[in-house]
């Protein structure tokens, strides 16, 4: 696929998620509910959006630093470390919350359940090269 644009295709996905209140209604996302996650550039000050699959706990929104399996964490885990103040965009709403790092046993519940909701993401394990995924709490601000 020489034509495909994944920034066309991430500004697409965004624009569907605003407009079906967190439901992807159109393309091969069709169904899935994600996030839209607004972090604050670590090195750049800038506003840094990524599309990310979530589960709940409670009040929060709990999100993976998956990058599908690479070895690496997705850039907008670095930002959300540096910069805790972040903005969820989902269920039509859009909220500040805070963002904390999951560690150990509670980490690992929130690991458990969200492969319990998207069973893919066991596959991801495998694929790290022995990286931990971190697991991210969003309690947004009342």
């Amino acid at each position: 696929m020489a034509d495909w644009d994944p920034a066309a295709f991430t500004k697409g996905l965004m624009a569907d998620i605003r407009e079906h209140g967190g439901k992807v209604a159109n393309g091969p996302m069709a169904g899935r509910t994600l996030l839209i996650l607004t972090t604050t550039g670590a090195k750049t000050g800038e506003p840094r959006t990524a599309v990310v699959t979530y589960t709940r706990d409670g009040d929060a929104y709990v999100v993976a630093a998956s990058k599908s399996g690479e070895p690496t964490n997705p850039a907008w885990y670095a930002n959300l470390v540096a910069n805790p103040t972040v903005t969820v965009e989902t269920e039509g709403k859009v909220m500040e919350a805070t963002a904390e790092v999951a560690e150990g046993a509670d980490r690992d519940a929130l690991w458990d359940r969200h492969v319990e909701a998207y069973p893919g993401f066991a596959d991801y394990v495998g694929k790290t090269g022995g990286r931990v995924i971190p697991m991210i709490r969003l309690t947004p601000v009342s």
